[in-house]
């Protein structure tokens, strides 16, 4: 079975849905699970993906675009168009590895702020996929990074919540005119 949701990995001139950026409330609020996966779901994750790709993401949380859905799309290797795009609904991370990783991270909601993130290395989540199907994925890398990242907008968590250093939040934020009072710090 092929998937539905595959799109035409390039920029569009006006991409069907809008990015919600920090200080916007729907930002902060918990995603509801999808009870059903059905062919409007399907389409909100061709949307979400075209959107993505017409922003320069890698991921794109439905939050983001102002639904409050547990609905995520990835794909880390937006450039090759033969590596199809994940679309995880309602999940979960099983597992963490104890190992941490600090990167650099930046989010489609913030633009311009990049800013180092400790994570674990490694997840185990499960998920339904654009069929409504359970799978189980186990990823590492910029993967593991990019899943979390995205499953912490469906609890209104963003990323600027857990960046440790401080003066280096305020920096960006300050340069890139995004309030610090709209950061709700978790480290």
């Amino acid at each position: 079975m092929s998937a539905e949701v595959l799109v035409e990995k390039k920029k569009l001139d006006k991409p069907p849905l809008q990015i919600h950026y920090l200080g916007e409330r729907v930002l902060r609020m918990n995603a509801k699970r999808i009870a059903k996966v059905d062919r409007e779901i399907r389409e909100l994750a061709k949307e979400m993906l075209q959107t993505m790709y017409s922003a320069d993401g890698i991921g794109l949380a439905a939050p983001q675009v102002g639904i409050q859905k547990q609905l995520i799309v990835v794909d880390c290797e937006p450039d090759n168009q033969a590596k199809p795009p994940l679309v995880l609904i309602n999940p979960t991370i099983k597992r963490f590895s104890s190992e941490l990783c600090v990167y650099q991270e930046g989010c489609l909601s913030v633009p311009g702020v990049y800013l180092d993130v400790t994570r674990p290395s490694a997840i185990e989540v499960s998920y339904k996929d654009e069929f409504g199907r359970p799978q189980t994925l186990f990823a590492t890398g910029l993967l593991s990074r990019c899943i979390q990242h995205e499953i912490d907008h469906l609890s209104g968590v963003m990323f600027v919540d857990r960046v440790e250093n401080k003066l280096a939040l305020t920096e960006e934020l300050i340069k890139h005119k995004f309030s610090l009072r709209d950061v709700k710090s978790i480290v």
